[in-house]
């Protein structure tokens, strides 16, 4: 097949004739009433709130073959990652790129299918310029960016926007036992398929650790005589 595609001047795709669409990446069936649709190949994400929800977005992909890179994160142990279902044999590590971080990340992006990232002093330590030729090199290379946020940063033109508030510990009794499981509500947002706020509230991590979903308790309806 012919691929012909016109380009704008960044070099992101505005028209592509011919090219197909590659399947999105899956996510954890927690995450599957706010992802529908998975990780869409690509596409740019952003994550707040919370380091967890960023590994459990990556662990069903990285356990179903995908190739995975973190970028200037917190430290992070391997136990932790392999929780969420992250193959650690597939996923490369960079803590400290320093004033490389946008090389560092465009070249993952070459060779990785999702690179998480947290930009240096937060997005608006960023030229608007990096984030657009950033956002087009996940595009043409059929990557997924997540950029990993603090508190009310946001990353621009992100397709879509998770979030994790509300954290309630699990565990712990009348002075005794120990921190288990945290129950949170993730939301998602974004633009394009992503344009229709979702939420869902979740263990994260759950009990057993990675990522679960929270039984909705029906309520109980009393009735007359």
């Amino acid at each position: 097949m012919l691929d012909v595609a016109i380009r704008k001047a960044d070099g992101s795709t505005a028209v592509d004739l011919g090219r197909r669409a590659a399947p999105p990446l899956p996510v954890a069936p927690a995450l599957a009433p706010i992802l529908p649709d998975g990780l869409r190949r690509g596409s740019t994400a952003s994550v707040t709130g919370s380091l967890s929800l960023l590994l459990a977005l990556l662990g069903a992909a990285s356990a179903d073959g995908a190739w995975c890179a973190l970028v200037g994160l917190p430290r992070i142990s391997a136990e932790a990652a392999a929780e969420y279902g992250i193959e650690l044999s597939r996923l490369a590590i960079i803590e400290q790129p320093g004033s490389g971080w946008t090389t560092a990340v465009g070249a993952l992006l070459d060779a990785v299918d999702v690179v998480a990232a947290r930009p240096p002093g937060g997005r608006s330590g960023l030229p608007p310029g990096d984030v657009r030729r950033l956002a087009a090199r996940a595009r043409s290379r059929d990557a997924v960016l997540v950029a990993y946020l603090a508190g009310a940063d946001e990353w621009p033109g992100a397709d879509v926007r998770l979030s994790a508030r509300d954290g309630q510990w699990a565990g712990i009794g009348a002075g005794t036992g120990r921190l288990r499981a945290r129950q949170v509500q993730v939301s998602a947002e974004g633009r394009g398929q992503a344009a229709r706020p979702r939420s869902a509230t979740l263990w994260l991590p759950a009990a057993g650790g990675g990522v679960g979903t929270v039984p909705t308790v029906a309520p109980v309806v009393k009735l007359a005589g």
